[in-house]
């Protein structure tokens, strides 16, 4: 019931930023993000939700890693849904979990599927993306008889804010998903809320 609550409040967030941005419609044809096609970045995030228990402060994870995307499309679509396809990866050095347990590792996520609007206000820029990849860590995570190796998904949004034309700070709120797939014996799940903070170069 918490979880559903906050992960409801996230989202509301998230669609408000957008409906900001969409109140000073500005095309970016000429605009900000115009001549990127490559996009690099360094992110850190925390995480909370649960595990075993229907508790959603029970886990906590932080991790840290570095970003590249390519854009794949030039704009597309019409109105409030034109945008670019991109496509990126993440490698994540540090993943950490702090409590139920303290749990360390590493990752990657090797399909980011992401939509960059084509609307933006004065400097904020929204996207939405979905994300999937592995981890490996030190133990079984979650605690028993679970596995070392598992998957992650994640899905969510944010915006860019842009400090010079092709530098930005990206602001995210994102679903994130942790299970073995039934590696393990047991297959118990971390579901939760992440909230990220990052930094862009655009190429």
């Amino acid at each position: 019931m918490v979880a559903s609550r906050i992960s409801a409040r996230c989202y509301q967030i998230i669609f408000l930023l957008f409906v900001l941005a969409l109140a000073r419609l500005a095309y970016s044809q000429a605009g900000l993000e115009a001549h990127r096609s490559w996009d690099f970045s360094v992110w850190a995030a925390g995480e909370t939700g649960e595990e075993h228990l229907n508790s959603f402060s029970e886990a906590q994870i932080f991790s840290t890693g570095m970003f590249a995307g390519k854009i794949l499309t030039g704009e597309v679509g019409r109105g409030w849904r034109r945008g670019r396809f991109e496509y990126g990866i993440n490698i994540i050095p540090v993943f950490r979990q702090v409590r139920p347990q303290s749990i360390y590792g590493g990752g990657v996520e090797p399909v980011i599927l992401r939509w960059n609007s084509s609307l933006y206000a004065a400097r904020v820029d929204p996207y939405i993306e979905l994300a999937g990849g592995a981890i490996r860590t030190n133990t079984n995570l979650p605690t028993g008889n679970t596995s070392s190796f598992n998957f992650t998904a994640r899905g969510g949004g944010g915006i860019q804010i842009f400090t010079r034309p092709r530098r930005s700070i990206d602001i995210a709120c994102r679903w994130s998903h942790v299970s073995n797939a039934n590696l393990g014996v047991k297959n118990p799940e971390f579901n939760g809320i992440q909230v990220s903070v990052g930094y862009h170069w655009f190429k």
